[in-house]
């Protein structure tokens, strides 16, 4: 990977695309730090340092760590990059539902930009809400569960203040879909990706320090272990795939032969990446805002002592059960055997052994379903290691080698290596001469 950065920089082509996506990662880091207008910065401190020693709780974890800590300081990216993901899913899922839709994804180039921008339209739809929604607890003095840190807003009776906080953060989503579109464009990897990577690694100096602090040296180097063994892990399995031969008969397209290739289909044993983990994580945070905004409710006070606190039995099957049930759902609507069969039978394409049409899409959904679930075993164990560690070490709950942290950062890791690589093969070919 060392090796792969140094060459790069050493291409002046390459050089400026990295100067250029430092660059826009020093501007995204310093909107995740500058204070939105009409915020009491001194309360606003004063209760993420009580957050932090774990005195209180946060509905808004999982949010908090797409921002890198910025949703809790209510700054102008407090947002982060979260509306865009979640929209992202919701087209995604809209795309199997909805024909219109999924007759756009066919028609190639042209129909993924309309999607693109049906996409930004529900970015900044959901911005609209979770900014409405976080500065409204923020007035009522209820983000951070209550806690007694005085108002996190200069004027929290005054609806034209209220509006302008919205509005910066709203605005502060639509700068980051930019800065993500300028580094796919005149940088290198995918943009959005790279801003959830910083995001994502901004935690975990002061989430690493805070347990030195509060632990010692013992558990921080033990802690350090097993991250690292749970980095290899990851890597290890983010890489695994299963490779199913395809074989291309040779056909004559007027006086050419064509075909008589091989290749093979790759069907990784994580195919949902970390998306099951969000819906699940998503998904138990409804019982928990039930309980906050109706604490006499029917139910309340047993969701509040099993399903808000992540190192409760409880709360931790119910995690497992439904990333595994996400894990499936999700390959089975972005992975369609029946379209990868037709396919394969319309270019003349087969698996030896098996033959063309039903039985290779058979074949294909019964392979699917074997190497799913041993992927969707290791996105619950992968979830459950901060819940683990704040039930084994009484960490906090910032715990930085969490499941959804490490994912993130082997995926986009590697992903950026991989296109650096390949952009240095094109050139020179000293890769493929080793």
């Amino acid at each position: 990977m060392l090796s792969a950065f140094a060459n790069a920089f050493r291409t002046p082509d390459l050089r400026r695309k990295l100067l250029f996506v430092l660059g826009i990662v020093v501007l995204f880091r310093l909107g995740s730090t500058l204070p939105a207008p009409g915020i009491d910065v001194g309360n606003v401190q004063k209760c993420v340092d009580l957050a932090s020693q774990g005195e209180n709780s946060s509905l808004f974890a999982l949010i908090n760590v797409f921002s890198g800590g910025a949703l809790l300081q209510l700054t102008v990216f407090a947002l982060g990059i979260m509306p865009y993901i979640t929209a992202s899913i919701i087209l995604q899922l809209l795309v199997v539902v909805i024909p219109r839709l999924e007759a756009l994804k066919k028609e190639g180039q042209a129909g993924q930009a309309k999607i693109t921008q049906y996409t930004r339209y529900l970015t900044l739809g959901l911005a609209i809400l979770q900014a409405t929604g976080i500065v409204a607890l923020a007035r009522s003095g209820q983000l951070f569960g209550g806690a007694d840190c005085g108002d996190l807003l200069y004027k929290p009776d005054s609806i034209p203040a209220f509006l302008l906080i919205v509005l910066t953060m709203v605005a502060g989503t639509a700068v980051i879909m930019w800065l993500g579109e300028l580094i796919t464009d005149r940088g290198i990897g995918n943009g959005m990706s790279i801003l959830i990577f910083t995001q994502v690694v901004a935690t975990f100096p002061g989430a690493l320090w805070l347990i030195k602090t509060q632990k010692g040296w013992t558990t921080f180097i033990m802690v350090m272990l097993v991250g690292l063994v749970v980095v290899a892990a990851v890597i290890f399995m983010e890489q695994a795939q299963r490779r199913i031969p395809v074989q291309y008969a040779k056909r004559m397209v007027g006086r050419r032969m064509f075909g008589g290739s091989s290749t093979y289909i790759p069907l990784k044993v994580n195919q949902a990446g970390i998306i099951p983990v969000i819906f699940s994580s998503s998904l138990l945070y409804l019982p928990a805002l039930y309980a906050q905004f109706q604490p006499e409710g029917t139910g309340s006070a047993w969701i509040t002592s099993h399903l808000v606190r992540g190192d409760h039995p409880y709360y931790m099957i119910t995690y497992f059960a439904l990333t595994v049930f996400f894990t499936y759902f999700y390959v089975a609507i972005t992975f369609n055997p029946e379209e990868v069969a037709d396919n394969m039978k319309k270019y003349g394409g087969f698996i030896p052994g098996i033959r063309a049409g039903r039985p290779t899409q058979d074949y294909l959904a019964y392979v699917l379903s074997r190497i799913t679930a041993p992927g969707a075993a290791y996105l619950g164990l992968i979830a459950l290691i901060p819940m683990i560690a704040i039930a084994l070490l009484n960490a906090s709950q910032n715990f930085p080698f969490g499941g959804t942290t490490i994912l993130i950062i082997v995926g986009v890791g590697l992903d950026t290596v991989k296109q650096i690589e390949s952009q240095l093969q094109q050139r020179n070919y000293e890769g493929f001469l080793r």
